[in-house]
């Protein structure tokens, strides 16, 4: 186990409960796709908390990497300042650094990535160094049709912040907030044109990745159309 000298006092009493209850934890190292609006971001903290796993969201990560200077975040910025792409390499680098924090000594939930085969293979050598491997893949299925109704039925009161749905959640008038009156507007990324060409690109790229790990036979599909509540089920059936 990682070393508690550097870990404040406050801290420490709440890192020791937490090492004490994942203690009897099955080791997990999970990989989550699936489309925007698939429900990732709903199903990934109840899986965090259950299984005392990172979340390792890379978008994240190399923006921290960056802020605190790392020689990879270093180079992660001079790429960036140039307009390039970060390498594979980077990014496996810096999940390769994060796993070294003691909230990761479970495993990890990785999120929006891999996106290529090129990095799925990346991504194992390092595991494999580290004489680890991807336990599942979590394959939030979902049809095209139903994630354009949940999308772009979304409207947003900017102001606030509060959120309806034309069909799960609507305002009492429509295209009008409940409290203020005032109207409500769309954000740019759900709107029907916007959203199908996300898909369209995340199908292309991603439908190599799944056919990938079920090679390797460590594919759960789920059918994230269902209800979150269920849909917790079928993740935890699949995990364990």
């Amino acid at each position: 186990a990682s070393s508690l000298e550097d870990v404040p006092s406050v801290d420490l009493m709440a890192e020791l409960l937490r090492r004490m209850k994942c203690q009897p934890k099955p080791d997990k190292r999970l990989i989550l796709v699936g489309p925007p609006g698939s429900g990732k971001g709903t199903q990934s903290p109840i899986i965090k908390d259950e299984y005392c796993l990172c979340h390792l969201a890379t978008g994240d990560m190399l923006r921290a990497a960056v802020a605190a200077k790392t020689p990879l975040g270093l180079k992660a910025k001079e790429a960036m300042d140039k307009g390039e792409l970060v390498s594979d390499d980077l990014v496996v680098g810096i999940i390769d650094d994060a796993l070294k924090k003691p909230s990761c000594q479970k495993g990890f939930i990785l999120d929006g990535f891999p996106r290529t085969v090129a990095q799925a293979e990346k991504l194992d050598e390092m595991l494999e160094k580290r004489g680890v491997k991807i336990d599942k893949v979590l394959n939030f299925a979902i049809d095209d049709a139903i994630l354009e109704e949940r999308i772009t039925g979304r409207w947003i009161h900017p102001t606030s912040g509060r959120t309806y749905h034309t069909k799960f959640a609507p305002p009492k008038v429509p295209g009008i907030d409940d409290v203020t009156g005032e109207a409500l507007i769309q954000r740019r990324d759900d709107t029907a044109e916007v959203l199908k060409s996300r898909l369209e690109a995340f199908h292309k790229q991603t439908e190599p990745v799944i056919n990938y790990y079920s090679e390797k036979g460590i594919i759960a599909n789920l059918q994230a159309e269902k209800p979150p509540q269920e849909v917790t089920v079928e993740v935890k059936k699949a995990i364990s």
